[in-house]
């Protein structure tokens, strides 16, 4: 194992709609396709919730208004991009100031890529979750507790 030596805060939101489905972000990161929640790193001078705004506003287009905090990882998970880091992910729970003007996709990775988007959104019932589609560790331990109910 590398040498750990530094921190990497990521903030992350959940977002639900009236039917109870979860918000997730299809992305292409270095090459690779990923399932996960949205969000981002968390920038020099900033503080978790300033993030999880501007990451919202970056990745949707909107505004959002944090409802609270959910969970913050309580075990070690090293970067699976930069094996010096220690990611430590936060998650909160936000609502929309006004209804989606995002492009909702209707299947999975959903990309316009002549366009060079590398990233789409689309509706997940929290009872049709599939962990195994989840890239990161922290983003697998949390669903896991929404769909089966359990305290976090």
């Amino acid at each position: 194992m590398s040498t750990i030596n530094r921190f990497n805060i990521r903030a992350y939101f959940l977002l639900l709609n009236d039917d109870n489905e979860l918000l997730v972000s299809d992305e292409i990161i270095a090459g690779k396709q990923y399932t996960k929640l949205p969000g981002g790193g968390v920038e020099f001078g900033e503080g978790i919730e300033d993030a999880v705004k501007r990451e919202a506003l970056e990745e949707l287009g909107q505004e959002v208004e944090i409802v609270k905090h959910v969970y913050t990882t309580g075990f070690f998970i090293q970067s699976a991009f930069k094996p010096t880091d220690q990611v430590i992910s936060v998650y909160y729970q936000v609502r929309l100031l006004e209804l989606p003007k995002f492009k909702i996709a209707s299947r999975r990775f959903d990309f316009d890529l002549e366009n060079h988007q590398t990233e789409s959104f689309r509706w997940v019932h929290i009872g049709e979750i599939n962990l195994k589609e989840f890239a990161f560790p922290a983003d697998r331990f949390i669903l896991e507790r929404i769909a089966t109910d359990t305290p976090l």
